[in-house]
């Protein structure tokens, strides 16, 4: 079993490897081909106050004085030693900049992540035992339209109806503004944190909910549960004993999955509320044509990702025996 595990790390190490080097490659070429002139973006307003000779030593300052291939092949080896370059907008080295924002952005994915998760399994279980009835009728319907709703739609909504409307909750940021960082409570952090983590939440019920709604339906349906029914055995006691063991499965392979979705909307919803977490700093990174930052911003979110589809892989073995047993053999 040990050795099952092991080739089994070792396989999913060999394709982590092989997609941070796609990643790489096409993201920096991508990149570095944006019509945005990153020298524009740099100085901004004060363009038109700048010498050539200005030009050149920013260009200078920066590398962008440099073939493409230059760049990306002295990008390699500082990837390889460690170092993923330093930010242009930021002037701080890019590691810093994506572990100071992705901790901002982590409290709000890690709410968002459980919330989406439990109410998504926990609405999908209800319809699924009620199919056909007004409430499952209910949940698909705010699941079909949750789907089709774009990030920042949900994200302006709710800005609307609970910022502005009724004011109960701040209209952005992470902390209040002129507060000092180490002065702000724990409430306070929590109340910016209510908006951007219920946008993301709202949209990610959507496909737990409909898939495990249907897996239960296909599982209600089946030859050994009809035995139960006949058997006595109640509608609450089908879906704990049999029906459980047969969604949870499914239900932790799209909640691992909805990491991506989780955090390409988290882009969208701190661009709306200014939220100052790592998909702000994507925008900004973009706009800006700061390369060396959206690379190492896509390059950590594809190891992010990808860690979590591995975790889930991890778990199966913990929630279901037959994998081990499968494994094993």
């Amino acid at each position: 079993m040990q050795l099952g595990i092991a080739a089994f790390m070792l396989r999913k190490l060999l394709r982590l490897a092989l997609l941070l080097i796609a990643v790489a490659i096409f993201s920096f070429v991508l990149i570095s081909l944006s019509p945005i002139d990153p020298i524009d973006a740099y100085v901004g307003a004060d363009m038109l106050q700048i010498s050539p000779e200005q030009r050149d030593i920013i260009a200078q300052r920066w590398g962008l004085d440099q073939p493409m291939m230059t760049r990306f092949i002295l990008w390699l080896r500082q990837l390889a030693s460690g170092n993923l370059g330093t930010s242009i907008i930021f002037n701080q080295p890019v590691s810093t900049v994506i572990g100071s924002r992705f901790q901002t952005s982590l409290q709000m994915l890690a709410i968002a992540w459980l919330i989406s998760g439990a109410l998504g399994l926990a609405m999908g279980v209800v319809a699924g035992a009620r199919a056909g009835s007004w409430l499952d009728r209910a949940i698909r319907f705010y699941a079909y339209t949750l789907a089709a709703s774009p990030t920042f739609w949900v994200a302006l909504l709710l800005l609307l109806v609970f910022s502005v409307s009724l004011k109960i909750t701040p209209i952005c940021c992470a902390t209040p503004p002129g507060v000092l960082t180490r002065d702000v409570t724990v409430w306070q952090r929590l109340h910016h944190l209510i908006l951007p983590a219920a946008t993301l939440s709202l949209i990610g019920v959507a496909n737990i909910a409909l898939h495990t709604r249907q897996k239960l339906i296909e599982v209600l349906n089946s030859d050994y549960v009809l035995f139960a029914r006949a058997q006595g055995e109640s509608l609450v006691g089908i879906i704990r004993h049999h029906g459980l063991r047969n969604i949870i499965l499914p239900a932790l392979t799209l909640q691992f999955a909805s990491l991506s979705e989780l955090f390409g909307g988290s882009v969208l919803a701190e661009q709306v509320f200014s939220y100052p977490g790592l998909g702000k700093a994507t925008v900004e990174a973009a706009l800006r044509s700061d390369v060396p930052l959206l690379v190492g911003i896509v390059f950590f979110s594809a190891l992010f990702v990808y860690t979590g589809n591995l975790i889930a892989d991890l778990t199966y073995q913990i929630v279901d025996p037959r994998i081990r047993i499968g494994k094993s053999s």
